[in-house]
């Protein structure tokens, strides 16, 4: 039981490793269908953006981005940084992928829950969430085509605006002389000439946590999280083991995990 709630703390860090094996089978598994052999053959991308695409003759070629979320984390704590310009013909989707262990805690993982949403509608989510000139800005990255591959540059990022109040007022004075449109986002070359304008004449820093997937407002995903938070296991919604094992109450801790039926020769499956 002491090893049981030591792992419950810390059980979340195995997501990254999960997710790189998620993406892993994905391809596999994909490679397994018929209907896709006189196609091509989907190949893992490492690290190129997407995860997974299927390599052969149809255009535009399209490509999986694989993020696995274990729920009883804080948030879905992956990223979403690629520019609505790589989304133009809707061919990339994002899959979010809820798993736990069969166990809550221990055990081989399950995929518990599954989201696919168009790449190009959550990028167009995360852009109109953030962006609110001149308080905060998305831009995008710069031309960087001529460079090496590895050097090319594809996401955008959040700046904040660190100057004055009077710098602020200022600031808001160029934004209004854009237009009723000027604080619509664009990933335009003309927009984008417009918002580095304001970085170069006042002060913004980076935000470190932009584009959490969690913090969008994409409403498929959203109501995936919401839903899937609601489901039960062993007694329980996702949501409430979720605020017990982030409580550091051990002995909280100790009293949920014992439904488990931890014994030394294993426990009950997951059932919801």
């Amino acid at each position: 039981m002491e090893a049981a709630v030591n792992l419950a703390k810390v059980i979340s860090k195995l997501s990254p490793l999960l997710g790189n094996m998620i993406e892993f089978n994905t391809v596999e598994v994909l490679n397994s269908k018929k209907e896709f052999h006189s196609l091509g053959k989907w190949v893992r991308q490492d690290p190129d953006f997407p995860d997974t695409i299927l390599k052969g003759t149809v255009t535009p070629v399209p490509g999986f981005e694989i993020k696995a979320w274990f729920p009883m984390a804080t948030e879905i704590t992956a990223r979403f940084k690629d520019s609505q310009n790589h989304f133009v013909n809707d061919n990339t989707h994002v899959i979010v992928l809820a798993w736990l262990p069969e166990y809550m805690i221990y055990g081989k993982p399950r995929i518990i829950g599954v989201c696919v949403a168009s790449g190009k509608s959550v990028a167009a989510a995360r852009d109109l969430h953030y962006h609110k000139p001149p308080g905060y800005l998305v831009l995008e990255p710069e031309d960087t085509k001529q460079r090496t591959r590895n050097l090319q540059q594809t996401n955008t990022n959040g700046y904040k605006f660190q100057g004055t109040g009077l710098q602020l007022l200022e600031a808001t004075k160029i934004v209004e002389g854009w237009g009723e449109a000027g604080r619509t986002y664009k990933p335009t070359p003309d927009y984008q000439i417009k918002l580095r304008e304001l970085t170069s004449r006042f002060t913004y820093r980076l935000d470190t946590n932009y584009a959490k997937i969690d913090r969008i407002a994409h409403k498929e995903i959203e109501l995936f999280k919401k839903k899937l938070c609601n489901k039960k296991f062993f007694g329980m919604t996702v949501n409430q083991w979720t605020r017990v094992l982030a409580s550091q109450d051990d002995a909280a801790i100790r009293k949920a995990v014992d439904v488990l039926g931890i014994t030394e020769a294993g426990g009950g499956a997951l059932v919801e």
